[in-house]
């Protein structure tokens, strides 16, 4: 799957990183809590996540994330639009919620993070 496949399944608005949307998806991470991000992503991953703020921009920076879906209808601010251009990370914005958004992409064929999704 890659992240133009993402977006429609999502239904969601490009904010910024079109030229991206190419991107093979592996797994995708659902979290608003960072410190998760950090623990559990691998390389390849997508968050989705109702944060919409800098730390978001900074964790992907620094795990590698392929791309980043805020739910719920959320916008990153022009802050966060400029990082993200500036990072090469696509961020999208979806108004299905957190649970919504990751169970649609789940029955899609995207597996999770964790070592259980990875056994099956």
């Amino acid at each position: 799957m890659n992240l133009n496949d993402v977006r429609k399944l999502l239904d969601a608005k490009i904010c910024v990183g079109e030229e991206y949307l190419g991107r093979q998806v592996e797994t995708c991470c659902g979290s608003d809590l960072m410190s998760d991000v950090l623990a559990f992503t691998k390389c390849k991953t997508l968050l989705c996540t109702g944060l919409a703020n800098m730390q978001v921009i900074r964790t992907a920076d620094m795990t590698d994330l392929c791309g980043v879906i805020l739910v719920r209808g959320k916008l990153p601010g022009e802050d966060m639009l400029k990082e993200a251009s500036q990072n090469k990370l696509p961020i999208m914005s979806t108004e299905y919620t957190l649970f919504e958004a990751c169970g649609i992409l789940y029955s899609n064929g995207l597996r999770g993070c964790s070592r259980k999704a990875e056994e099956q």
